[in-house]
This record gives C-alpha cells, sequence and structure tokens, in this order.
C-alpha cells in the first residue's frame, strides 16, 4: 500500500482504538485508563503498518518489535502501578471543572489529543515501513533504542521499589540511576523514540519525520512530563529541592556537590 494510504488507515484505527478505550473507561468510572492505552496504542499502530509497508523487511520488522516490546511493557507497568491507586488527580480536577457533561469534554480534551499526538509521535515507525535497507543510521538506532529501553525499564523498576519500602514515605530515591538524573524514566522514554526516528532515516522521507521525537522529548522534559510531576513533589517532598539542586533534571550526569547553607 502507497504511503498515504498507510497513513490514512493508523490514523482511522488509531481512532477507533480511542474511541473504544474511552468506552472502557466510562464502564471502569476511570479516565486514567488512556495512559494503560498510550504504549500499547503505539504497539498498534505498529502491527498495523508494517505489513502494509513496501520497504525492507529487515527493517519493518525490527521497528515493529522494538516498538511492540516497548509499548506493550509501558502498557502492563503504568496498569499494575495504577488499578490499586485512586483515579489520577488530573482526570478528576478536569472532571470537576468541565461543569455539565464532563465525560464529552474529556472525551475532547483528552481522548482526541492523545490520538492525535499518538498517530503524530508514531510517524517515524510508520515511515520506517517504507525504508530502503537496514543501515547503518538503523544500527545506530537500534543501540540508542537500548540505551533508552534500559533507562526506561531500570528506572521504573526502582522507583517501584522504592515506593514498595514502608521506610522510604516521604523520602527521596537518589540512589541508582536517579542519583544521574531526576527522571531516568522520561530520558529512556526520549531515548527510544529518538532510536525508532533513526531507523526511520533510511530515507529521506523518514528523516523528514524528525519533529514527531522533538514533540516526544519537549512533552517529557518541558511539557506535561516532568515540569508537573516535580511541582507536586517540591510540595510533598521536603528534601527535594535539595535533591533538584544536585541532580541533573533530565540528561544522566555526575551530582553537582551542594554547598550547605
Amino acid at each position: 500500500m502507497p504511503l498515504g494510504g498507510t497513513l490514512l488507515v493508523t490514523a482511522a484505527i488509531t481512532l477507533l482504538a480511542v474511541v473504544v478505550t474511552f468506552g472502557i473507561a466510562r464502564a471502569r468510572g476511570r479516565y486514567d485508563t488512556i495512559d494503560t492505552f498510550w504504549g500499547p496504542g503505539f504497539a498498534l499502530v505498529a502491527l498495523v503498518a508494517a505489513p502494509l509497508g513496501d520497504g525492507s523487511t529487515a527493517l519493518r520488522v525490527v521497528t515493529a518489535a522494538l516498538t511492540v516490546v516497548w509499548g506493550v511493557r509501558l502498557g502492563v507497568h503504568l496498569h499494575l502501578r495504577n488499578h490499586e491507586l485512586p483515579e489520577d488527580p488530573r482526570y478528576v480536577r478536569m472532571a470537576e471543572r468541565a461543569g455539565e457533561n464532563p465525560a464529552l469534554k474529556l472525551f475532547v480534551r483528552v481522548y482526541l489529543v492523545q490520538a492525535v499526538v499518538l498517530w503524530f509521535v508514531s510517524l517515524p515507525v510508520q515511515f520506517a515501513m517504507y525504508g530502503d535497507s537496514f543501515g547503518v543510521t538503523a544500527w545506530i538506532g537500534v543501540a540508542v533504542w537500548l540505551v533508552g529501553f534500559g533507562f526506561e525499564t531500570v528506572g521504573d523498576e526502582q522507583l517501584r521499589r522504592f515506593k514498595a519500602d514502608p521506610d522510604t514515605k516521604g523520602k527521596v530515591l537518589d540512589k541508582g540511576l536517579w542519583r544521574y538524573t531526576r527522571h531516568p524514566n522520561y530520558f529512556g522514554d526520549a531515548c527510544v523514540w529518538w532510536g525508532l526516528y533513526l531507523l526511520a532515516c533510511s530515507s529521506w522521507t523518514g528523516a523528514a519525520t524528525v519533529l514527531s521525537p522533538v514533540a516526544m522529548t519537549y512533552t517529557l522534559a518541558k511539557g506535561t512530563g516532568k515540569p508537573l510531576l516535580e511541582k507536586g513533589l517540591r510540595r510533598s517532598r521536603p528534601g527535594y529541592a535539595t535533591y533538584v539542586e544536585r541532580t541533573s533534571g533530565f540528561f544522566p550526569l555526575p551530582p553537582r556537590r551542594v554547598t550547605p547553607r
């Protein structure tokens, strides 16, 4: 199928999947169901686009496999993390402020927006399905993806164990990867998408999708990721301000020496 046709098919599939996810969210009474869908949504796009593309078989298989592994792991992680917790406060506040018919407004402001963002960010994956060959940039992309997936997976597991320990309540995680970056999972997520972008760079059209990893990285580092999370942590964790002073905000770096005041 031509690339334009694939883009239309994935757009339609993404919209349908988000509508189904919204129905599940309404049945569960939890709008944070969209968070669980985020990773698997990319996996779905990759699985739909792979057989439609006419590029290198190796490139299509590897791109789809890496996207599915990342997306499924993230979806399982978020589901296990959230299912025993109450509804995400962000969605509670949005529903309260929505006034009449909050479900419709949340569908438009959250679910439809997520569908558009997901489809746009997944463009490198879709364009990679039309790449000419599995060349040097593809191998570099796999290496970058592995670094990112390692940071994200290890960082999430370290945080899970930290939160599960009752002795750490109210404390700040500053060990392991969290000693070098305040957000190893976000940094890893960004690397994953730069790796997938490099897989798409076997063609000039794939290279033109650079705004997709840029958008993902900006969202994580400057948008709804890191800033919103840190705003809450500064209020709830007394030692977080000091942690911020000595620890890199995104890229892993050796801790800075903080002079006592």
